[in-house]
Order: structure tokens, then sequence, then C-alpha cells
């Protein structure tokens, strides 16, 4: 079987044959490997690895990586191939107003004020080391109208057809081959609003501004049924995931009413599109305990999720119980990793019967923590490796 023949018999109830697919559930945390680099990982492999914002702050040369992200996966697919997984090549579509220049705002004796690549203005004291919030990306329906107008610039700029292609364009040969699969992130229609007005003035726009709400994703929407969907054309991914985040571990942040009409509903008119235009799936990423939204999802098209945050009491052998159709990247307790191999094979333990039951791909449920030595990740891996070989082992 191909990388690509592999996940997708993995994630869609079919027993793979020989094992299923062995993946990470998210690039690497840049403290992680820096800390793998001090204990034996080639230098190389480590700092390739970096994580997408780190890349765009550096890369000056090639600006449309800014809204086109695709050179920061190499190094990413890289690392994890030299740690023993399956090649995915992750990829991100970003929007035309979710990347700014970084620059001192204002500098005075007390205090400096800087804008960050989100657009956020944040402000740090004199003699102190906290940042903390001054100012966010928009406050009034004025706001949000001066940004889509920079966001219809940069469309015209960094957008266009002939930058598309080349951009994503080299990664179809090896995807169509099967070398590895292609992994598409982009932002929801929770997480949108809320990076660009800050978290309470967010959940207050819910009942004071629904019409900003839904202004702001009416045009998330239409840039995705234009422009992502040339790339989705193009590339054709075998996972489409969109970050949410819209819970914690008390619960989901909005009531099933209120997603379902700021959320949901663009789901719906978005999701069949991606999967007319050859998406394989689509998964949400959300942390905390959203188990009270999952009906709501499932209802709006959603596939199924990553990472399932077992430290926010995410149980993903009940879930599964409860929704069997459902479909899961993530939810081994990352804190496990870091205590050794009697911890990690009880972690293993204790998912096994959603791996032998299938649609599902193991791996950390968040970033793997720097606590993590070398040594216990390359055990992880290898027992996952092994675990796998029951993969859909329960399927009819």
């Amino acid at each position: 079987m191909t990388n690509r023949e592999r996940e997708q018999a993995t994630l869609n109830f079919k027993r793979p044959e020989g094992r299923g697919t062995v993946a990470e559930t998210f690039y690497p945390w840049v403290l992680t490997t820096d800390r793998f680099k001090e204990e034996g990982m080639p230098a190389k492999i480590a700092d390739g690895a970096k994580d997408i914002t780190n890349n765009i702050v550096g890369n000056k040369a090639n600006q449309t990586e800014k809204y086109l992200a695709v050179e920061w996966g190499e190094g990413v697919m890289e690392y994890e191939k030299y740690l023993g997984f399956d090649p995915v090549r992750r990829i991100h579509f970003v929007l035309p107003f979710r990347r700014f220049e970084e620059k001192i705002v204002e500098e005075t004796a007390e205090h400096i004020i800087k804008q960050d690549i989100y657009g956020r203005q944040v402000i740090k004291n004199t003699g102190s080391d906290l940042k903390l919030d001054y100012k966010p990306v928009i406050e009034t329906q004025e706001d949000w109208d001066r940004l889509k107008e920079h966001a219809e610039k940069e469309l015209e700029e960094y957008f266009t057809d002939e930058l598309i292609e080349a951009a994503y364009g080299p990664l179809v040969e090896g995807h169509e081959r099967g070398d590895y699969s292609i992994r598409l992130n982009i932002e929801g229609f929770f997480w949108v609003p809320r990076e660009l007005m800050g978290i309470e003035a967010h959940m207050f726009a819910f009942y004071d501004e629904p019409e900003l709400m839904h202004d702001i994703n009416e045009y998330i929407l239409k840039i995705y049924q234009t422009k992502l969907l040339k790339v989705i054309d193009l590339v054709r991914p075998d996972v489409v995931y969109l970050m949410e985040d819209l819970s914690g571990k008390n619960g989901p942040m909005v009531s099933p009413e209120c997603f379902d009409e700021f959320v949901g509903a663009y789901y719906k008119r978005l999701i069949p599109l991606l999967k007319e235009h050859g998406v394989g799936n689509v998964f949400v990423d959300t942390d905390g305990d959203f188990a009270q939204l999952i009906p709501n999802f499932m209802a709006a098209g959603v596939d199924g999720f990553l990472p399932m945050d077992v430290n926010a009491g995410m149980d993903i052998v009940a879930v599964r119980k409860q929704f069997p159709t459902l479909k899961f990247i993530g939810s081994f307790n990352k804190l496990e990793i870091a205590k050794g191999p009697e911890a990690i094979d009880r972690e293993f333990e204790r998912i096994l019967p959603v791996i032998r039951g299938g649609g599902y791909i193991p791996g950390s449920d968040h970033q793997v923590a720097p606590s993590t030595s070398l040594e216990n990740y390359k055990y992880y891996i290898s027992k996952l490796k092994e675990v796998m070989e029951q993969a859909g082992a329960d399927i009819q």
C-alpha cells in the first residue's frame, strides 16, 4: 500500500494491509525539538521543523509563504520521517487579513507597544517581561470594513492562480504517487472572529453584534469558496482540518444554538463543497471538552476530530461507543509519554479498542511536551508501530 492508501484505509474504517498509519497529530513544539537536539537529534532535522510563524517571520524573501504556507511543512515532514512516522505533508491556507508585519507602534520610557504577526497590539511595561493585550485587530464595524479593504488588496497581490500553482503545484506529483498524504489546515468560523476581537469582546458579540459576526464569517466563506477551492482542486488533500478551539475543560464556550447559527451554518455551506472537490475527510481541531456539541458538528458535516484532549475529560473510548461513525486523530495523553515505557504501554491499552475499531490515527493529544525525552518519544513511536498492526482488526 502507498502512504495515502494506508491513511485512507485507516481513517475510513477499513483493515489496512500490514498496519495502520503511524503519524503525529501536530507539527512539533519548538521547545521540544530544542530538547531533542540537545539529546542527539541532528540540528538540521530539529531546526527544520520550526513552527510556521517562525518560518514566516524569517522568510522575507518569499512573502507569499505568509498566506500560501507550504515550504515550512517540508522540514516538518523530514523531522517526522527521521523519527519513523509515515510521511505527512502539512500545508496551510491563511486568510488574507491574518498576517501582518511585526513592528513597534510606540516606545516610551515607560513601555513598548508592538504589533504582532496577527495584527494585535501588545504592551510590555519597562522592567517587566509580561506582554499584555493592548488593542485587538478590530473593535468596530468600521475597523472590519477597513480590514476587508486591506484583504482585497492582499487577495489581488498574493492569491493569483499563478502564485497558488507555484506554491502548491510541486506537491501534486508526490501526492498522486502516494508518497505522502496531504493535511491542509484552515481557520474556522469561531476561531477567526475571536482572534480579531479578543476573547471577551467575541463572547459579547454573539449577542451585541450578530450582524458583524455574520459579516466576518460570510467573508471568510467567500474566500474559501473561491481561493481555497483552487488549492483543493490542485492538491485534493486527504484531510482538511479547521482550527476552532471553542471549548475549555468545563465545556463549550458557546451554546448549541449559538454554534448552529454562527459556526455550523457556515460548515453546512463549506464542507459539501470541499467533498465535491475531492477532500477525503474534514476534521475539526478543538481543545477542551466539546462533547455537548458533537451532534451539532456531525449534523454540519464534520467527519472527525483532533486532538481529543484527554486532560480535559475527552474519553475517546466512551465517545466512540456513543458515536460509532466518528473519526479521530490524536487522543494519546501527551503527559504519559514523558513518564516512560510503562505509562506509554498503559495508555495504548486504554485506546486499543478504538484502534481495533478503525477510523482512528492515534497521536499525541496536543504537541508533545518539552518534558518528554527523545528516548521516551522513540519508545512511544516504536510501540505505536506495533499497536497499529491491530488497526481495524475488529472490522468485519
